[in-house]
């Protein structure tokens, strides 16, 4: 049997479906750990095409497990996510988000929906592998703790933990019929930051009765920047940035607490944990300088997404093999966060992307914004190259 020939004739084939599939995904998205509805239909999916599967992981991850005929006992993972965005759709498609607010503006229908597609192709194809695939089909990528910190709680590897895992994410700076591949850390750890400063509020023309809790407030952030330009080994990413400040006075009120949100980002965990301690200490110590208090709340996200350097390796050669040498780029690291990071802190993984952008670049819109899309063939692509990198690890017996 020719693998790449029969992988890219059943891409063909599953095609129309599989679009039909993501295209009921982004009209009915559901926000992080509330996929109920998303995770049924992904089940009558499943169940419809002999695959046997455990629901109700993590409240609405799924297992799904495809077994080989072949001699062999490695055990493969591959992973997709399910939850979608707080953000109104602009597009004016046939398959428009119908939930308001909602929208699946990062890719997460296209993933499942890819899945289920490479899944098709497995248990059509399970008589030429040996060995056991593993397919996940998480929640809550896009909100703390992360459905995958959840559902490894669960025990989702015990008592069978595989070998390698595998999960691809669309890129739509990439064209479609692409895919992009780095060993090593890819994508950054994210920390959540929230500080509280408390002070003696009042009129705001009668400063020395007051403790300024607005310039105190003014001053971590400014000071905070330090951290970065003056703690941070240069070559260490490292980004920290606050994006919500709420001070509720008025033209002549000092409030007397102020709130501060932000974000770490790093892609080195001993840095990381060092920069926390940073934060921690620069704000108490300018808010108790300007007679204020600093409450800080940091809560722990997602760690540093690294690839395994011997298994993306051997991946990029089965991408080479199934899409030819040119359609497989290299990628720069992103300081963005996946927490696909939990499941390649304890098995080796690779983390690759998608191409989604159409010829013309007509859907070169960036991840997270309302009138993201993708060029609905980089489904066939997704599908066929998971499927075929999947077979191809599980006949190598390394």
């Amino acid at each position: 049997m020719d693998l790449k020939k029969t992988i890219q004739n059943l891409s063909v084939e599953l095609h129309p479906e599989i679009i039909r599939l993501r295209r009921h995904l982004h009209m009915n998205p559901e926000l992080s750990f509330m996929e109920t509805g998303t995770s049924a239909f992904i089940c009558d999916s499943l169940n419809s095409a002999g695959i046997s599967f455990k629901a109700g992981i993590a409240k609405t991850g799924i297992l799904a497990t495809i077994k080989g005929n072949q001699a062999g006992n490695k055990v493969i993972a591959l992973r997709a996510d399910m939850d979608a965005l707080p953000i109104e759709e602009s597009n004016n498609t046939s398959y428009k988000s119908r939930n308001q607010g909602i929208m699946h503006a990062c890719g997460h229908d296209a993933h499942s929906a890819s899945l289920i597609g490479t899944a098709i192709i497995l248990e059509k194809l399970k008589g030429s592998f040996g060995g056991i695939v593993m397919l996940i089909f998480q929640p809550g990528e896009e909100k703390a703790p992360g459905g995958a910190s959840l559902m490894l709680k669960e025990g989702i590897f015990e008592p069978v933990k595989p070998d390698l895992i595998l999960a691809q994410h669309v890129l739509p700076s990439l064209k479609c019929g692409m895919a992009g591949f780095a060993p090593g850390a890819i994508m950054a750890s994210s920390d959540e930051i929230y500080l509280t400063i408390r002070g003696k509020g009042g009129h705001a023309a009668i400063p020395d009765r007051v403790n300024d809790t607005v310039l105190a407030a003014s001053q971590i952030i400014v000071s905070l920047q330090q951290i970065v330009s003056r703690n941070a080994n240069p070559f260490y990413p490292t980004v920290l940035s606050f994006g919500k400040v709420i001070a509720n006075g008025a033209v002549n009120v000092i409030p007397s607490e102020v709130r501060i949100e932000g974000t770490l980002r790093t892609m080195d965990e001993k840095w990381r944990k060092k920069a926390i301690e940073k934060i921690t200490h620069i704000a108490r110590s300018v808010a108790s300088g300007m007679n204020t208090t600093c409450d800080i709340n940091i809560m722990g996200g997602y760690p540093v997404l690294k690839n395994d350097p011997e298994v993306t390796t051997r991946s990029i050669g089965y991408a080479s093999e199934f899409l030819g040498k040119d359609k497989v780029s290299s990628l720069d690291p992103r300081m963005t966060a996946e927490d696909f990071a939990f499941f390649a802190d304890i098995v080796p993984a690779t983390f690759y992307r998608l191409g989604t952008a159409d010829p013309e670049n007509k859907l070169a819109c960036d991840l997270h914004t309302p009138d993201f899309d993708i060029d609905e063939s980089a489904l066939k692509t997704g599908m066929g190259l998971m499927a075929y990198m999947t077979i191809r690890h599980l006949q190598n017996q390394y």
